[in-house]
């Protein structure tokens, strides 16, 4: 019994230390938000950082308006007004992708067109945003149980606005179209794979491979076309991230 009470007094001893340790480092945290406040709203990269020291505290500077980090810094209404802004973009292009574009896309989007909404009075200035920060962002609509999400497909991360469940299979052929100009002989731009191509990089049968590329043609995340006897399924998704990271302009409809 001794031993038992004792265990239990050191417990309590070391949890209070946990506890005051950390209370003293959120007092360092705060006094490094307020002293380095311009290069955490304005430097993406400073941002990005600052956020990657709160989690291991479960310091939240996006869940609130109204405390010390939303007074402070802002960066809560920066996200919120940005979340608003990515919804904007992404359901203004569903009509032409499915309802998922490249996180790159949505981003030069907002640097070249804007968007409709102009909200609050941030400092944190719309051409700042940086792809960590759309990706944060995201993860705000995500709680609100819209569909919203990041997924990563071959080398880019994509943003989806629906519901729709994509499973390793879709993902997949998507990753194929992103690359498949780099990885046959042909002269292609990339975006499009026919069903030779999704069964020579994966072996799969006709049935399996058709049924990956029904399923994204039935959501409108590709298009069929049929040119000389070859149907090409394209994605625009993967087609505009190509054009976007080629400096080239994005059309999307806003």
């Amino acid at each position: 019994m001794k031993y038992n009470k004792k265990a239990e007094e050191m417990k309590a001893v070391s949890l209070a230390s946990a506890v005051e340790t950390v209370k003293k480092l959120e007092v360092k945290l705060s006094d490094f938000a307020k002293k380095h406040k311009k290069d955490i709203q304005k430097d993406p990269a400073f941002r990005k950082r600052f956020l990657e020291m709160c989690a291991p505290l479960g310091v939240d500077p996006l869940s609130s308006k109204k405390d010390f980090w939303g007074g402070v810094l802002g960066i809560g209404e920066f996200y919120h007004e940005l979340a608003v802004k990515v919804a904007e973009v992404c359901l203004a292009s569903r009509s032409r992708n499915g309802g998922i574009m490249s996180v790159a896309e949505v981003q030069s989007i907002l640097k070249k067109r804007g968007t409709k909404f102009r909200l609050g009075t941030s400092e944190m200035k719309s051409s700042e945003y940086s792809k960590e920060d759309i990706i944060t962002s995201i993860g705000k609509l995500s709680k609100l149980g819209s569909g919203f999400r990041t997924v990563l497909i071959g080398k880019s991360v994509m943003v989806v606005s629906v519901p729709t469940e994509l499973d390793n299979d879709h993902t997949e052929v998507m990753k194929i179209a992103q690359d498949v100009s780099e990885r046959t002989d042909l002269e292609r731009i990339g975006g499009d794979v026919t069903m030779e191509d999704v069964k020579e990089f994966t072996h799969w049968d006709d049935e399996r491979t058709k049924r990956a590329l029904d399923l994204l043609l039935s959501k409108g995340m590709a298009w069929l076309d049929e040119y000389e006897g070859i149907e090409r399924y394209w994605f625009p998704s993967v087609w505009k991230e190509g054009l976007t990271l080629d400096g080239e302009s994005s059309t999307s409809d806003i």
